[in-house]
């Protein structure tokens, strides 16, 4: 429980639920959500981690975490409260109700030893002063696939394709997500009622299309990928066909069949072009594709990290290089991260721990958090004057050191 100008902060009852989400599709200027989409809502919500704000009897405000676990460098999976939810009516909004939110949230997580927060911002202006730093970041395209070509690599021809209910083949589809979880920082372990998200098909979101398809690619037998995707159909003026494909999701465990399902979205019948709304940064699609400028690619902030416990965050991730730095931290907002802290790590594992030794670097801990899962690289912090080198050779070690081999990347929203 808490008060903020009048205004009451407490955890969500069961029985308050539908409210709580009316008034949050509200704030975001959103119609009524389909019956399909609140019940895998519904499913996921974790009612102890939910919280709304009530002036007298009218829901102002509500907030809610998912507990999730985060890969990062190195391929651990780190407990990560992942913030969502999060909306203030416009009749209470700079009353400080969102601060005592993001307040009740953050000291939560530190008390259930959460040591990362994550989140998508609808306003990244918005959780700066919270702490939180943009950590990945993700390519969209819209693809002329009538004149765009794929370079294949070889034993795409040895992948089938075929096509399948998504719900006949979620368990499969799911064990391939699964398995490429560990493979890239930012992925996200799925949580029980997840694997129901991937089947929400929203008419609204269809564009007048039919209901959502599937692919499976298989080699021996065995399923190693599957892409979901829309189509809509539609002709130019002069009568040629100039349909869209929209895909949701793709997803395969090696090359060959990732790249056999891009060759079936491209060759969809009557279709030509290829929405694609995220892919990571380092995407084979990139050097598969023989006119990258007919693919229209776009790059866009995507999750925002928060070191809530720095020293067990900095400590879980393994570094690229070896690195012997000391921080100082400034944390206004959870000032048992300020101060100073020596990290020490590489490959094979690292410490963080609190040292009296002279700082090397100085900054905040929305730039730790920008650069933890190795996407943000320090020393591009640094020249927009967000670090401070305090030893010469130190900003650079540390840079290299936070770096991965495969860029972060957040496969899917929350």
């Amino acid at each position: 429980m808490g008060t903020v100008h009048g205004t009451e902060l407490r955890p969500l009852r069961e029985d308050e639920w539908d409210g709580w989400c009316d008034a949050l599709y509200r704030a975001f200027g959103a119609g009524p959500a389909s019956g399909e989409e609140r019940e895998a809502e519904r499913a996921t919500t974790e009612f102890d981690r939910s919280l709304a704000a009530w002036d007298g009897d009218t829901l102002v405000g509500t907030a809610g975490a998912f507990s999730f676990r985060l890969t990062v460098p190195g391929g651990a999976l780190v407990p990560t409260a992942g913030v969502t939810m999060v909306s203030v009516a416009a009749t209470h909004r700079r009353r400080g109700v969102l601060t005592s939110i993001m307040r009740r949230q953050l000291d939560d997580f530190h008390e259930r030893g959460e040591p990362v927060a994550m989140l998508t911002a609808s306003e990244p202006v918005i959780y700066g002063r919270f702490g939180y730093g943009t950590a990945t970041f993700r390519i969209s395209a819209e693809i002329d696939t009538s004149r765009v070509t794929l370079a294949l690599p070889a034993g795409t021809d040895e992948v089938r394709v075929r096509s399948a209910a998504p719900a006949d083949v979620l368990d499969a589809c799911e064990a391939v997500y699964a398995a490429l979880v560990p493979r890239r920082p930012g992925m996200l372990a799925r949580q029980p009622n997840w694997e129901r998200v991937a089947l929400v098909d929203i008419e609204r979101h269809r564009d007048g299309g039919p209901p959502m398809q599937c692919v499976v690619a298989e080699r021996d037998g065995e399923i190693t990928g599957y892409a979901r995707f829309h189509t809509k159909g539609s002709w130019d003026a002069g009568g040629a066909p100039a349909g869209t494909v929209r895909l949701k999701d793709l997803a395969g465990l090696d090359t060959a069949t990732e790249a056999a399902l891009w060759r079936f979205l491209f060759g969809i019948d009557l279709m030509t072009t290829l929405s694609v709304p995220s892919r990571p940064v380092d995407d084979a699609l990139r050097y598969l594709v023989s006119d990258i400028r007919r693919c229209d690619p776009r790059l866009r902030d995507d999750a925002y990290v928060r070191l809530v416990d720095v020293g067990a965050a900095l400590s879980a991730r393994t570094y690229q290089a070896p690195v012997d730095v000391v921080f100082e931290v400034e944390d206004a907002f959870c000032p048992w991260n300020a101060g100073r802290w020596r990290l020490t790590g590489d490959a094979k594992g690292a410490s963080c721990e609190r040292t009296a030794d002279a700082a090397e670097l100085a900054l905040s801990v929305r730039e730790v958090g920008s650069a933890y899962l190795g996407g943000v690289s320090l020393l591009s912090l640094a020249a927009a004057g967000r670090v401070r080198e305090l030893r010469p050779g130190a900003l650079a070690e540390a840079s290299v050191a936070f770096g991965s081999p495969l860029a972060p990347w957040l496969p899917h929203g929350f």
